[in-house]
């Protein structure tokens, strides 16, 4: 078992700063095409260049389409950060002093329902102002079968939960 602590604490950490950065940028990049600070357009304004805070140097480039920069870039950057932040949730669970635990239960079920009814929606609604390309539909389903894995998950620990109750009531 410190095998798994050890390796899900790593993880997470590295889930958070997966989190922090998709949700970093999607703020960032939000402020900056909002109110045009640090935006550069090119080639005849098809395409716009974010640059890092107070320079010159391109960290982003995206379509110069609304559609585009909604549904294929802050819509993914927000969605990714918030799925990188429920993924550390779960690592957390197995570093815990307690593994059967009702707020453990809460943070899977959170993680399940996220990944089996957010990306397909998501994939659809943009499906009717962008291209989805192929790869999408491949991501949608690998998102589809960690929910349900987490799902199986969630329902093993309300079991190891409600058994360790009635030993609790025997002790």
């Amino acid at each position: 078992m410190n095998q798994t602590k050890i390796i899900s604490r790593i993880l997470y950490y590295l889930c958070m700063l997966l989190s922090a950065g998709y949700v970093l940028t999607f703020l960032y990049s939000a402020v900056c095409l909002l109110t045009g600070f640090s935006v550069n357009s090119y080639d005849h304004s098809r395409y716009l260049r974010i640059n890092d805070p107070f320079s010159r140097y391109v960290s982003l480039t995206v379509e110069n389409n609304p559609a585009y920069i909604l549904f294929s870039f802050l819509a993914v950057l927000l969605a990714y950060g918030i799925f990188f932040g429920l993924s550390a949730g779960v690592f957390r669970v197995f570093f815990g002093q307690k593994l059967f635990t009702e707020k453990n239960i809460a943070v899977l079920k959170k993680f399940y329902l996220y990944n089996i009814f957010f990306p397909l929606p998501a994939a659809l609604v943009a499906a009717r102002f962008v291209e989805v390309e192929h790869v999408i539909w491949g991501l949608v389903f690998i998102h589809f079968m960690l929910g349900i894995f987490c799902l199986f998950l969630a329902n093993i620990f309300s079991q190891g939960l409600h058994l360790q109750n009635e030993q609790d009531l025997f002790i």
